[in-house]
Order: C-alpha cells, then structure tokens, then sequence
C-alpha cells in the first residue's frame, strides 16, 4: 500500500481475527462440551509438562508428530481418553507446538499451564470445521464432533472459514469463534490525520477536541462487586455457594468486558471512516501494568496505588483499541514516540513539565495557552506524524535517529 504521507512508509499486514456468536447449547449438548474442554485441556498440559522436562541437546524434545503418535498409543489404553474426539485431542497438540513455534520466534510469552474454570475451549480445524449451517435469520448450527449439531445465534453473516474453537467464559456462556481475514474499512482520502490520546480519566481523546470515555460498571454495579467479594471471602472453599458467588461476579464481569468491546469496536470504525491516518502514542502496556509488588528482599512502594492505576489502565482497552484500528484502517495507523507529548505545547512547541498543571489543565508557561491536557497531547501526535517521528520496528523515529527530542529551557514570557 502506498503511503498516505510523503514522509511515511506504512506497509499493510494480513491479520486474522475471529467472528464469535453465543452458543445455545442444550444441557446434555453442555456436558459433551465440557468433556471435550477437560481432553483438550489435559492433552495440552502434559504435551507441556513433556517438553519442560526435556534437557538442552541431542536428542531434541519431542513435537507435534511425535506426540501425536503417543496420544494414539494412550488412547487405546485408556477408555476415558478414547470416548473424547480424537481431532480435539489431536488439534490441542497442534496449538502447542504452534505455541512453542511463536516462543522461538520471539512474537509470544512462553506457553503456560492450561487451567479448569480459566482456559475452557477446544478448536476443530478441517473438513469437520466446514460443517456449518444457516437455519433462517437469527439462527445457525454448528457440527461438533461427537456432541453434534448446536445452535448458535446469527448476530452477523456467516464467515467462510476453516476452523473455529469453541470457549466458555468465567460467567458460563458458551461461543463459537471463526477465524477470517477482515475486509479493511476504506479511507475517506480526505488526508485528514489524527492523533489519539489514551489516559484513565479519558479514554481516548482526539486532536479534534474530542473526548471519547470506554464505559464501565455503574456505581451499583461496583457496590455489587465488592459486596460478593467479601462474600466469596468468608465462603467455605469448594462449597456451593463459595460457586454461585463466583458465578455472580463473573457475570458482573462479563458485563463490563462486553461494553467494553463494544465500544471498542465502535470507536475503532468511525475513526477508520473518517480519517485517512490515524495516529497514536506507542504505548508498552505490558511494561506500564507490572505489580510494583516487587520482592522480600526489596518491597516495593506505593504497592496498593500502582495496582489501583493498573486496573484503571486495563478498564480502558487501550490495546483492544489499537489492534482493531490496525485490523479496520489497515495500513493507516501509524505509532508515535511517546516522549513528551504530553509536556509540549501545541500552540508554540515549548517544552516544560511544569506545564501539566494536574490530569486535566494543560497551561503553557511560555505563551500562557491553555487547553485540556488529554487534546493537547492527540494534537502533539498529529503533528509528530507530520513530522515524520512516526516509530519504526526499532523503536526509532523516521526523522532522525540520532536526534533526541530534549526539554527547552527558554525563559517564560512574562505575563
């Protein structure tokens, strides 16, 4: 794809992302796919307990083909392993050694351990995977081996796809995801550009002034939430209604999580339709969210602060909001350096901390403009893009690498 900037170099990438509708599965249909996630679940673990144990050198750990030939000798020894559906089974050591591949790689963390009540999902790829159809205008149906054909609700149209995976969330809900490349939303060619800002007390707000908020639980809702954690702390472990509790908080959860995403993608469309480049800061939000907790040695300061700042940050899908933008406006999102952005102001370029007054006023000590310190910033961005400070694989700028952007030390006009 050609750049939408002179001084920009932007290259298109095909990505996947995954199209999920709410299954209705019946409660035998239920407890077939239950079974299905504990198969997977234990393949998965002692595919990777397997490989943890294994020394550096010759012979190498064992992959995909190897493990595959076990699971057939265990299947025939055990009848519990032999009743699942052998391409479950088979498909989880298949994400495994996809796992480890990424790890090598550098693109991924190291596989972990798969957990009951967290990591409730199994996947089908092949022919069996092609076994969907419509049922009329709110309803379709899936083929899931050895369960068989389960509704699900049709808020959208069917993807052509080969493979889906079918999760259960902490609150109970059942989905069927398919896995499809997106069709990129089309550029106005306006040539606008924009800059997006992401805090905690606004979501994202705009070079255009605009102040966009993710919304959240409501204040009863959190009531709610705290008042079922002290409950679920003085619950007996294991009982029934240590169970009903956590179930009730996690549709509480859910809740939240879901308008989240839903503004997420609400948010990432109408910036892909109405600009042509959209820029934002090239945030490290793994590094930005770590526990303060520190060590035994060397405790940390501040510990309950930095957590509460972190759940702020998480709440706010930040990187929900960048990876759909790169999935819609394909090509057109471009990362900025964050250094400074919030300091300079965009009215004379002059660089000073002292000229955040607080989270909310910015007031340049220079030239006395004032302005709300989250817009200041996105306009700092949009600039920067023009600039050509857009950051490449390297965490380098295009203008210049040598070049560091340092603080001014002007004197202040006098007012």
């Amino acid at each position: 794809m050609a750049s939408l900037h002179p001084k920009l170099s932007v290259q298109s990438v095909w990505v996947c992302v995954v199209s999920r509708y709410r299954l209705a599965p019946t409660p035998a249909q239920r407890s077939g796919l239950l079974e299905h996630c504990r198969h997977s679940r234990y393949v998965w673990n002692l595919g990777l307990e397997q490989r943890l144990m294994w020394r550096y050198g010759p012979p190498s750990a064992p992959g995909y083909v190897a493990q595959a030939a076990q699971l057939t000798e265990a299947r025939a020894v055990e009848a519990w392993l032999r009743a699942g559906s052998q391409t479950v089974q088979q498909q989880a050591l298949r994400d495994l050694d996809q796992a480890w591949r990424n790890f090598y790689a550098g693109t991924h963390r190291r596989p972990t351990w798969r957990r009951e009540r967290v990591h409730e999902g199994f996947s089908v790829v092949g022919s069996q995977a092609l076994r969907v159809e419509k049922l009329n205008r709110n309803w379709g149906r899936v083929l899931v081996p050895k369960v068989g054909w389960v509704k699900f609700r049709l808020s959208r149209k069917l993807p052509d796809a080969k493979s889906y995976r079918v999760t259960c969330d902490r609150a109970g809900r059942w989905h069927v995801a398919f896995a499809v490349v997106p069709e990129p939303i089309q550029a106005p060619g306006t040539g606008e550009v924009v800059g997006v800002d992401r805090g905690v007390a606004v979501s994202a707000a705009l070079s255009t002034g605009e102040l966009l908020s993710c919304p959240g639980l409501s204040r009863q809702e959190q009531q709610r939430v705290k008042h079922l954690q002290r409950k679920l702390a003085r619950a007996e472990r294991g009982s029934n209604r240590r169970g009903k509790i956590r179930a009730a908080i996690a549709r509480l959860k859910a809740r939240e999580s879901d308008r989240r995403k839903n503004w997420v993608e609400h948010t990432s469309t109408d910036l892909a339709r109405r600009f042509d480049v959209v820029g934002v800061e090239d945030l490290r939000i793994r590094n930005m969210t770590k526990s303060a907790r520190g060590t035994r040695d060397a405790p940390g300061r501040n510990v309950r602060q930095k957590a509460g700042l972190n759940r702020g940050i998480l709440a706010q899908g930040w990187g929900s909001l960048v990876r759909r933008l790169e999935h819609k406006a394909m090509g057109r999102v471009v990362k900025v350096h964050p250094a400074y952005t919030s300091q300079t102001c965009s009215a004379c370029g002059y660089v000073a901390s002292e000229n955040r007054e607080n989270q909310a006023v910015f007031r340049c000590i220079a030239c006395r403009y004032e302005a709300n310190a989250d817009v200041n910033a996105a306009i700092n961005i949009a600039r920067n893009i023009a600039a050509g400070r857009a950051v490449n694989a390297r965490g380098e700028t295009a203008a210049s690498v040598s070049e560091k952007r340092e603080p001014q030390h002007a004197p202040p006009l006098v007012a």
